[in-house]
């Protein structure tokens, strides 16, 4: 399995406009981030994880030419904006792109999408197969997937183990009952937005708490601010076995 980070910025990411920080005005390609999603790819199977703003560029980007499925994490626009660029997918495969979200995620693609489900389509709309999922593992083709869910302040969103690989992303508390779910795993990604408290997602050190009482060997921080400083500057803070993942990061298991 082989896994592509195809965004590891926020809303808020980089570059900012008319921010004169040092992330901001760096030139190092790791300091420069898209929207987060991620890419897997299996034998069998090519998933993204959210369709971000940035979708269509991370496609030309990452040389993308066929996409088994979606996985949405949650439904707040910076994880779903780009889902109508699935169209061209939908042109080279000829078929519908499967689709898979909890039912609130669901409910906001229907509303935000309505066109692609509309009885009388107009030519050229994202043809589009929703699969409502919970907290019970499913297959997407060879990938076995177990949802982890997780919170985002007052919103739940889905985290995803899929074989050895968790991915988790906008959070700020993760139940022990969703922890023990995690370990055991080789690889966990996990959200860290900067060092100072926010209220919807993981501050470095609560990423760091997190990542220690899972045991997972390998972990790398996603959805990072701009706020939390220069790449080099903070890897150079963390454990050896911890890193900040970066756009293009490729990892494989």
């Amino acid at each position: 399995m082989r896994i592509e980070f195809l965004g590891t910025g926020t809303s808020t990411g980089v570059p900012m406009i008319g921010c004169n920080c040092p992330v901001c005005l760096s030139q190092n390609p790791q300091d420069q981030r898209l929207r987060t999603s991620i890419l897997i790819h299996s034998p069998n199977a090519s998933i993204v994880v959210d369709t971000t703003p940035d979708f269509r560029y991370q496609m030309l980007r990452s040389k993308t030419t066929q996409l088994s499925a979606v996985l949405f994490t949650h439904a707040h626009k910076d994880h779903i904006a780009g889902l109508d660029d699935i169209r061209a997918f939908n042109f080279f495969s000829g078929k519908a792109m499967d689709v898979f979200a909890n039912a609130s995620t669901e409910e906001a693609i229907r509303r935000d999408f309505y066109y692609a489900f509309s009885d009388a389509k107009y030519p050229g709309t994202p043809d589009i197969q929703l699969h409502t999922i919970d907290d019970t593992p499913f297959f997407i083709n060879d990938l076995s997937v177990t949802p982890i869910k997780v919170m985002h302040h007052r919103m739940p969103v889905l985290g995803f183990r899929i074989a050895d690989f968790t991915y988790i992303t906008d959070a700020n508390f993760i139940d022990q009952s969703e922890l023990e779910k995690i370990k055991g795993s080789k690889v966990l990604v996990l959200n860290a937005l900067r060092k100072e408290k926010h209220l919807s997602h993981f501050t470095l050190q609560e990423a760091l708490d997190i990542a220690a009482l899972t045991g997972v060997p390998e972990v790398y921080f996603t959805h990072i601010s701009h706020q939390l400083g220069l790449h080099a500057d903070i890897n150079q803070q963390l454990p050896s076995h911890v890193q900040l993942a970066y756009d293009g990061l490729t990892i494989r298991l």
